[in-house]
């Protein structure tokens, strides 16, 4: 029988011999990596399928060769450069504004966008009917968003106003250049001609408009060529521009970060299985102790012995990857459905043998990786075994070889994490992240066990205290079903308390009386009479600012040339490049802290500078610090000041903010516009505040923060779905962890079992044990999971989002005793045969 050297065809026909009685195991063993190379082959699926399609459909993505943005209108030399670019060229002017159906009375504040020209070039504007995308552009007729459409039941043909003007509606917008399912829900799109801008009367004093240039080149021009030599000139001239280059990659890197987070999401299933299998190996090779000494005996050598069983793994991994790639291809059709509210342009799926490739050589090498170590237990059976049978419960001896398996198996991590990351010490982070994550639940598991076994409940019924110790006896599964099912019930947990914080937040910040509508774009000469309106209609006004335009032209004596030049300033070039809104006042405000310096809120016009106050923030980013001069420019008048003090600001307040604050008695000459903040009680008096402040004001702009809520619950709904979609990965692989513990516990619960029915143990004795066991598992993992999630959401209310950490504990509960049920049904279903079985029958199977 003693078999020299690697005889590589005895091998194999040993591992299948010996396979004969455990395949259904084994497959049971391996199964637990199937949902994580189903997650990872769907994720690398749909990450190649996004690149082509963001390769094919660049072009239409952004509709034009080039496209020019900034916040003012080009004019002099600069306008004369634009219109001299490419063969043709259209022009956009958006803006928020609101909108009023005149059939329902409905109104809504929607992004308006003022076209001029044939945009888009490539891809079209999709409606309803289709030829209503050109049409309107020559007619007093309007595109709106099909969301608006439904929101106020509208149809085509009807009639919306836009400031001053009533325009036909001539589409339902299905469909724009970049627009996604989400931007269009947090701010809807309406269409007009450029023609009828100026007498809609919103172009005023204060309001914010985005200046958009489309140029269409010739065929074959190298657009990315030419914009690197006009780029000097964009810069000069305050204008961003985009490529269809520059479109593909920006499109490409926001999608490839949600790709690479999916596929860390599923790696952690992956791992996660991987523990799995190592635990279900190590006690699958405890049972062939028994085999293995008996094969030494007959001369087989010890990494013979060792070959024969990973033989029988590497088979088993090839298959389950098989498997699991299978299962990836299938899920990565329906994933487009998951994300199509985040895609702005059509998904289309192929399969993708890359993909395919890549997660049939992840799957075999993390079987091998995760099963080498107790396979390697192998090599200390002596043919002695045969005779010992107290051996098995001996302490193992510390093994280099399998320490630097482990080591190996952390730098496996590190290595699949750099990929995705692109950095060290990201990946760093995230490995140590999973290290410390695991370790915690692990300790946890331990210490869970050790409270059990010290202040075991001596005086509860002999089932209640010989479930019980179930836990912390010989070869329990506590340790790995907490860091199994407690890790993917954390997952859920933490981001279901995270939705909760947000929200909570924004509830919070709009009841009782704080304000709830904003108006904004409040010309000086409506101030008073949107004053007497609210009274009108008892509708408190809580806080009345005027805000002023401003640019910024000198920081100490240097203007933004001079940034330029001088690269070694510490001090940030792009404070000169934004528009400021400032306001003036005496007083902080509740939402405001001084930090530094000293609080000036009058200034005395005595010829020195004028004291303003910064934001904390703000000036840190800048480069500013107390005693800096600034020189503004307000509608061509020039203002010196100097910062006198910092504030910090509690910018989730419901109120107005700012980075600049002047002191009174300085800007209340300069040409401003007003905001409003105030509370209405109910939906139906906002309404109607709403409908007379757009009719007798229709360049006022109003937010009804309730709706913010709303808009900002269906964004936190649907990103937590993609999120729980792949969180669903990690639970669905603790339970198929959790089968496969209980069907090896199934085994090894043989012989005492056995014991308890000889002893005269009624099978309904057996089955209440049974049941508090796994009870007792699946609560403690249940309550381990969520015991982290609430500690990591504290921590993210605390010092990430600075607020009140309040959960709601009845979904809690509910998962709680899902979980915990759910593995009582498992372990009892996997025990069935036992209880069915009398003792004799089933010691014969154990011998």
């Amino acid at each position: 029988m003693n078999q020299e050297g690697l005889n590589f065809s005895w091998l194999l026909q040993m591992a299948w011999r010996d396979s004969r009685k455990n395949r259904s195991r084994l497959l049971l063993f391996i199964s637990s990596i199937v949902l994580g190379i189903a997650a990872l082959v769907a994720i690398y699926s749909l990450g190649d399928n996004l690149r082509q399609n963001i390769d094919n459909q660049a072009a239409t993505l952004i509709g034009a060769d080039l496209a020019l943005s900034g916040n003012k209108a080009v004019e002099g030399k600069v306008k004369t450069m634009v219109d001299s670019l490419g063969t043709e060229r259209s022009e956009e002017r958006s803006f928020a504004s609101m909108v009023l159906f005149t059939k329902s009375g409905g109104n809504r504040l929607a992004q308006v966008k003022a076209l001029q020209g044939n945009y888009p070039y490539y891809g079209e504007l999709e409606t309803i009917p289709v030829q209503a995308g050109k049409d309107f552009r020559n007619k007093k007729e309007a595109l709106v968003d099909q969301t608006l459409m439904l929101q106020y039941e509208a149809k085509v043909g009807d009639s919306i106003k836009v400031g001053e003007v009533t325009f036909a509606i001539a589409g339902i917008l299905q469909k724009a250049p970049g627009q996604t399912g989400l931007t269009s829900t947090v701010a809807p799109s309406v269409y007009i001609p450029m023609q009828y801008l100026d007498e809609t009367g919103l172009m005023q004093k204060g309001s914010r408009v985005a200046y958009r240039y489309y140029i269409k080149y010739a065929p074959k021009t190298d657009v990315e060529a030419l914009t690197k030599v006009l780029e000097p000139r964009f810069e000069d001239a305050d204008l961003d521009y985009k490529t269809v280059q520059s479109q593909k990659e920006d499109t490409g890197r926001s999608f490839q970060d949600l790709t690479r987070f999916l596929a860390l999401v599923g790696f952690v299933a992956l791992l996660l299985g991987c523990i799995g299998v190592a635990s279900a190996i190590h006690i699958y090779i405890r049972e062939k102790l028994s085999s293995i000494a008996i094969l030494r005996c007959l001369g087989v050598k010890a990494y013979q012995a060792v070959l024969i069983y990973l033989i029988q793994i590497v088979g088993i991994g090839i298959l389950g990857s098989i498997l699991g790639a299978i299962l990836g291809t299938a899920i990565q059709q329906f994933l487009p459905i998951v994300i199509k509210d985040f895609l702005p342009f059509e998904l289309t799926t192929d399969i993708s043998w890359l993909s395919i490739g890549q997660g049939l050589a992840i799957g075999t090498l993390i079987s091998i990786l995760f099963s080498l170590p107790p396979l390697l237990s192998i090599r200390k059976v002596s043919p002695l075994n045969v005779l010992r049978a107290t051996s098995n419960d001996s302490k193992p001896e510390r093994d280099p070889v399998t320490w630097l398996l482990y080591g190996l198996i952390i730098l496996f991590i590190f290595g699949f994490s750099f990929l995705q990351m692109r950095t060290w010490v990201e990946a760093l982070v995230f490995t140590a992240g999973i290290l410390a994550s695991f370790i915690v639940l692990y300790l946890t598991a331990l210490l869970l066990m050790w409270l059990t076994r010290r202040f075991f409940p001596t005086s509860w019924s002999y089932l209640w205290r010989q479930g019980l110790a179930n836990l912390f006896r010989p070869n329990n599964q506590t340790a790995i079903l907490i860091v199994s099912i407690g890790l993917g019930t954390s997952l859920i947990c933490t981001l279901f308390f995270t939705q909760t914080i947000l929200l909570t937040r924004v509830n919070l910040s709009t009841s009782g009386n704080q304000p709830n509508i904003v108006l904004f774009d409040i010309q000086p000469g409506q101030k008073e009479e949107v004053l007497a309106l609210a009274k009108s209609q008892n509708v408190p006004v809580n806080q009345s600012v005027s805000i002023v335009n401003m640019r910024l032209e000198e920081v100490n004596g240097k203007t933004a040339a001079d940034f330029k030049q001088d690269t070694t300033d510490k001090q940030s070039g792009r404070i000169f490049g934004r528009e400021y809104r400032v306001t003036f006042q005496d007083s902080l405000t509740k939402s405001e802290k001084l930090v530094e310096g000293k609080w000036e809120g009058v200034y005395k016009n005595n010829g020195s500078l004028i004291p303003i106050s910064m934001e904390q923030g703000f000036a840190k980013r800048s480069g500013l610090a107390l005693g800096d001069t600034m020189t503004f420019n307000v509608q061509g008048t020039m203002m010196q000041t100097y910062v006198s003090s910092m504030r910090e600001v509690n910018w989730g307040e419901v109120q107005t903010n700012f980075l600049v604050v002047f002191p009174t008695g300085v800007l209340e000459e300069a040409p401003q516009f007003h905001v409003m903040l105030t509370h209405v009680p109910n939906p139906a008096a906002s309404a109607k505040f709403q409908q007379a402040i757009v009719q007798q004001f229709p360049n006022i702009s109003i937010i009804d923060l309730a709706l913010v809520l709303k808009v900002l619950d269906d964004i936190f709904n649907k990103i937590g779905f993609v999120i729980r979609f792949m969180a669903g990965f990690s639970i669905l692989t603790g339970l198929i962890v959790l089968i496969a513990s209980v069907m090896i516990s199934k085994y090894q619960r043989l012989q005492e079992s056995v014991l308890l029915r000889t002893l005269g143990a009624s099978r309904k004795q057996i089955f209440t044990i049974t049941a508090l066991e796994y009870f007792f598992l699946g609560a403690l993992a249940a309550f381990t999971g969520i015991l982290l999630a609430f500690a990591g959401s504290w921590a993210l209310a605390k010092f990430s989002f600075e607020a009140e950490f309040k959960p709601d504990f009845l979904p809690v509960a509910a998962l709680f005793f899902f979980v915990s049920i759910l593995t009582v049904i498992i372990g009892l279903i996997n025990s069935r045969g036992i209880l069915s079985q009398p003792p004799l029958e089933v010691l014969r199977q154990d011998t």
